[in-house]
Parts: structure tokens; C-alpha cells; sequence
């Protein structure tokens, strides 16, 4: 039975991240997307120009609607902006907790724009964290969900990583892509064990929408009924392989997308 997973995000017009890069990971790690929207971005490869949000209610009337007709086996949740929009996501998935849910809490993109508000931090702390079942956030955003400073080394990232349970979720996976060494490690607290994924750095400026495609291929993994150990593996295994190939590409001067498809296109000119 293909598995049904539903991204909650804004969209990114240019295709390499939010919404779009989650239905192209879905695709990618065989299940069927879905997609609630909460902003719409004018955006490319070298940066956002410019952000319309969805009224919060309208992003739960787009949950409601998903719900009421099709089984949902996992959630994603990226870019949501607000407080309020953040209250309506967690209101919406309030009475479906028996459906494992990935918040990748995306607050910069990848050009520095922001794509939080600053008030909105708290509730997404307080609000949304609580609703999820793995937390994905990278170093600079570990470090402000817990109000620390950034981590900066092995044994940090590994004390985050513990920490960040204790805000709700059951499993945190705090990414070390920020970390200034040859090597990109991920630490996975699973609420008793710490984990580590090694991660050799791919020598590309097309990086746009790694995150996004790491939370989807993982809420992906844990929807087909992979443990949050194994279901991080193949994610970080399927994103390594899209990086890598990411120079395939050529789409916009700036950041460009990673290789969603590059399994599936391998054999093509």
C-alpha cells in the first residue's frame, strides 16, 4: 500500500525548496504527497523578494479538508511564520496524534532571509514542538529553540540534542551542516540513545532546500514504517545522493536545488 504524506509549508516558486522540494522528495522516496500552504514566497535561487502569508484559518481549513478525506501516515511541517499560523497548525493536528509528525523549524532561508517572525518564536516553542514526534532543526536553529548559543563542536551538538526533547518531541535530529569541519555529522537523540550519521561535505554552491528535502524524505521513511534510527539513515543517505549530484543541474545563478530525482534520472543524458 503506497503511504500518504502531508507537507504543511510555504511555497517556493522556484522549485529547490518548501513545498515543492517536499512533494518532489515524497515522490522521490515513494509515497503520495500532499500540501497545506502557509505563505506563498517570491523567490529564486539567489534570494526571497517578497512573502504573502495564508490567513491562519485558511491553513487549518486546508488540514481539515486533507484529513477529512484522505488517511494521512505523516506530517511534515517547514515554514510557518507566524504565531497564529503556528497555533492553527497545532489546533488542527490537536485531535491526530497517532500520525508521526517531522517539524523541520524553518526560520532563515538559505539567501538569510528571514521566514520567521520574531514573535512567533515563543509559540512555536511552546505550541507547535509539542506536536511533533522528530524535531530536525539545524545549529543555528537548535541554538534558539533552546536559547543557547550555537553549537560549535561534537560534545554541544550532542547536549542540544538531548535537550531539545525536553521541549515535547520524542526524537530530535540536530544537523551539522553549520559546523566548520570537513565533515557534516548528524546526532539523533531517540529518548534513550544518542545516534550518529556521518557525512562527507559535497564541494557545491547548490544546496538550496536541503532541509526541507531532509524533514520530507524523512516524514517519507517513518510513513512506510521505518523506526526514527533507520528512517534518518535513508533520508540522510537519499539527500547525500541529491547533493552530490546537484551539479547535474542548471537552474538559476545563485543557490541552486539539489537532485531530487538523481536515482530515478540516472540512466538519462
Amino acid at each position: 500500500m503506497i503511504k500518504n504524506v502531508l507537507t504543511i509549508a510555504g511555497s517556493d516558486p522556484s522549485g529547490g525548496a518548501g513545498i515543492q522540494a517536499d512533494l518532489k522528495a515524497f515522490a522521490a522516496n515513494g509515497v503520495y504527497g500532499m500540501a497545506a500552504l502557509t505563505a506563498l514566497t517570491a523567490q529564486n535561487t539567489q534570494g526571497v523578494k517578497g512573502i504573502e502569508l495564508v490567513p491562519p484559518p485558511f491553513v487549518k481549513a486546508q488540514i481539515d479538508a486533507v484529513f477529512g478525506d484522505v488517511r494521512v501516515d505523516a506530517v511534515k511541517i517547514g515554514m510557518i511564520a507566524t504565531a497564529d499560523i503556528a497555533a492553527a497548525v497545532a489546533e488542527a493536528l490537536s485531535d491526530r496524534q497517532d500520525v508521526p509528525v517531522v517539524l523541520d523549524p524553518v526560520m532563515v532561508a538559505k539567501g538569510g532571509a528571514p521566514l520567521l517572525e520574531e514573535d512567533a518564536m515563543e509559540a512555536l516553542r511552546t505550541v507547535l514542538v509539542p506536536c511533533a514526534t522528530v524535531l530536525t532543526p539545524n545549529l543555528p536553529e537548535a541554538g534558539r529553540l533552546l536559547q543557547k548559543p550555537q553549537a560549535s563542536d561534537r560534545t554541544e551538538m550532542a547536549e542540544q540534542a538531548r535537550a531539545r526533547t525536553k521541549l515535547g518531541p520524542d526524537v530530535a535530529l540536530v544537523k551539522g551542516g553549520h559546523l566548520e569541519a570537513q565533515e557534516s555529522p548528524d546526532a539523533l537523540w531517540d529518548g534513550d540513545k544518542l545516534h550518529w550519521f556521518e557525512g562527507t561535505r559535497t564541494a557545491t554552491k547548490n544546496t538550496h532546500g536541503t532541509g526541507c528535502t531532509l524533514s520530507a524524505a524523512l516524514a517519507a521513511q517513518l510513513a512506510k514504517g521505518l523506526t526514527p534510527r533507520g528512517a534518518v539513515a535513508e533520508a540522510k543517505r537519499y539527500v547525500s545522493g541529491a547533493i552530490a549530484a546537484a551539479d547535474q543541474q542548471t537552474v538559476g545563478h545563485g543557490h541552486g536545488p539539489v537532485h531530487h530525482f538523481y536515482d530515478l534520472w540516472k540512466d538519462r543524458p
